[in-house]
This record gives structure tokens, sequence and C-alpha cells, in this order.
């Protein structure tokens, strides 16, 4: 049988030999001027291109040394290992992938004798989230050496784009508060709109979380609640104070609807949506819309941040990146009339700052000053 590759000696080169395609007239340099070393490459590079069947069982004999299972783990049996790390809501994310149509046309093929064709494949005839769990997938079964190198390069994943989101208006808010009958339900998105609450946060409010002295909503996020980080306070005002006062004293301020799954939420607030004719907006979108609002107005950035319970900067600009800000003339600013100073609290190493009194006195301030 004639052999595709063959060895070439350059003495210009220093007696480096070449390695010679016979299909393609290709050379490349095996950089070795040793005989034998580069007769061991082009057998090798010979008997790959004759036995590539004979070379996979090979390979696979040398890796189930090392891992029994690995010559017929599936990418299923990696997904559902995977799913047994995560918790709560992740976990539940992921059972749904189980179900995703075009990742079935990977699950059932066993990991190393994948090609990177076919995830190109499960990509195009996936979605966003496809795109977005197969990483995830991919990228734990090379953690756990379940797969020898990549599939496709980092670079050459196709770029996740996301479809536009936008923030919810007050226009369409007050016409689903209008048509709402629901107490409770209404209630919920009247909340939703003055704190900017996800939803599931929303849900899971209790009375306790109301603190009516200081006149704040204290709760830590359904999303990170395992986390070391602060918590959102959110300051309320009159009218969501009338909102509070229409629900429950004590335990969960929303006995329903803290009950029901999230995808069952969103559910019901598309249909209330498209019965009115709106569309392009979910739960999420008071998110979007608080955030705008905050921008618009002038709120500081790190209280809108601890608001929406936001702790990178960029996350919080993607949400109110389509606020529309009318930039006033830096004239204004600059007429302003400066600050009045601010007096620190005392503190026993710092006593306090004596004060004069002005109105002791009704005659000029040149009279005061002469005493």
């Amino acid at each position: 049988m004639k052999t595709r590759f063959r060895l070439i000696r350059r003495e210009s080169r220093g007696g480096m030999y070449y390695l010679v395609d016979t299909a393609t007239g290709v050379r490349s340099s095996l950089q070795t001027s040793d005989p034998n070393g580069a007769k061991q490459i082009v057998d090798a590079k010979n008997q790959a291109e004759v036995q590539p069947f004979l070379n996979l069982q090979i390979a696979k004999a040398y890796l189930s040394a090392v891992d029994s299972t690995m010559k017929s783990r599936t990418w299923r049996q990696a997904a559902e290992a995977l799913t047994a790390t995560k918790q709560g809501a992740n976990q539940k994310r992921w059972r749904t992938v189980l179900k995703d149509k075009a990742l079935a046309l990977l699950f059932d093929k066993v990991i190393i004798e994948t090609q990177g064709d076919l995830l190109l494949q499960v990509l195009r005839v996936g979605c966003v989230s496809t795109n977005i769990y197969l990483r995830r997938l991919h990228n734990f079964c090379l953690d756990m050496n379940w797969l020898p190198w990549p599939l496709i390069p980092k670079r050459q994943w196709p770029a996740i784009r996301f479809k536009e989101k936008r923030a919810i208006t007050w226009a369409e808010h007050v016409r689903i508060i209008e048509r709402e009958r629901n107490p409770e339900r209404k209630a919920f998105y009247q909340l939703a709109w003055h704190l900017g609450a996800s939803q599931s946060d929303l849900a899971h409010l209790q009375a306790e979380d109301v603190d009516w002295t200081a006149r704040i909503v204290c709760f830590f996020r359904q999303k990170i609640r395992w986390r070391a980080v602060q918590p959102p306070q959110i300051r309320f005002g009159k009218e969501v104070e009338a909102i509070l006062k229409t629900l429950p004293k004590t335990g969960p301020l929303f006995p329903y609807l803290i009950n029901i799954d999230c995808t069952h939420r969103g559910t019901e607030f598309r249909q209330r949506c498209h019965g009115l004719g709106i569309y392009g907006v979910t739960l999420h979108s008071y998110r979007y819309a608080w955030a705008e609002r905050a921008k618009i107005a002038g709120y500081p950035e790190r209280f809108a941040q601890l608001a929406l319970g936001h702790n990178s900067k960029a996350v919080h600009r993607a949400y109110s990146r389509n606020a529309q800000v009318t930039l006033p003339p830096l004239e204004e600013y600059e007429n302003k009339p400066p600050l009045a100073p601010v007096i620190p609290l005392p503190t026993p190493d710092h006593p306090p700052v004596p004060v004069a009194d002005d109105s002791a006195s009704s005659g000029p301030p040149e009279a005061v000053a002469n005493g």
C-alpha cells in the first residue's frame, strides 16, 4: 500500500528532516536532524492514516487504565453528574437542560468518541440556552479529565447573542394595575415597580423583612443567599407604605405567590400583558425599569447597586443602559450655591464642634463683632 507521508532531508537547512504530504504536496519541518526520530514520526503519521479505528481502540485501552468508565461514559451521564453538583433553582435549570431537543443529538454519544463537528451541529439546531449550557457541560468534562482536549477551541465557539431586553413603561404598568382584580397580584406588581426586586425575592418577602421604624425593606436575595454579601436595604415612601398596609402583618406577604413556581408567576404575568396587547416584557422588566428610573433621576449608582443587589457595576449598567438621560447645562451646576459644610458626629475623641448662635444678637454683623 502506498503511504501518504514521506521524509526528505534538506542540507541547506542544517540537515533538518521534512514531512511531505503526497496527497497535497505540503511540506512541514519535523524540527529534527535525527534520522531515527524522523522515521518514528513519519511511521506514526502513516499508521494513524491507515488505521484510525485501531488507534481509537488503542487510545481507549490507555485511557481505561486511568478511568475504567471513560470508554463508555456518555454526555448524558456527564450532564447528570453536573446536575447533581447544583442546588435549588440551578439544579432545576439543569434538569430542564436534560430535556433540550438539540442536546438530545449529543447525549447518547460516548464522550471520547465525539467529534467537534457534532457539537457545532447541536449549536446550529439549538438556541441561545443551548450554546450556554453546552459550553458549561463541555468545560465540566474538560475539568473532570473526561475529555483529553477541547473539541471546540475557546475562540471558535459561536458568540452568545441574547434577545434585546427592555423595561416596562409607566403607562404599561398602569394598564396592568387597572385591569388586575386579584388584590395579591395587584400588590405584587405595584411593589415590583417601587422596589425593583426580582420576582422570586418579592414573592418570598416576609412581614418581618419590613422595618417600620426605619422604613426599610431588607431581604436576602434568593439567588445569592448563601454568599456573604450585604442584603438589599430599600427605604420606602408613602406609596409603598400604603401598599404594605394592605398585606399580611405576619408571615409571607404573598401567601399564594410564594407557593407557586417562578415559571407559573411569569406565565400569569405574560397572559395579562398579552390580554392588554403588551409584548416584549416579563416580570424581570420591572428591574430594568427601576434601574432606568434611578439613572434618569440622578440616583447615586452605589445606592442603586445596593437596592438591586448588584455587586458588579457592569451588571448594573447593563440594566440601565437604555435610560434616556437629558444632560443639564454645565452653567447650572457652576451657578449653584455651594453646599453647606458637613459637621461630623461627636465621638469620645472628638467633642462636638461649637456653633455660634447668632439669634442672641439682633444688631448688624459689625456690632456683633465689636461686642
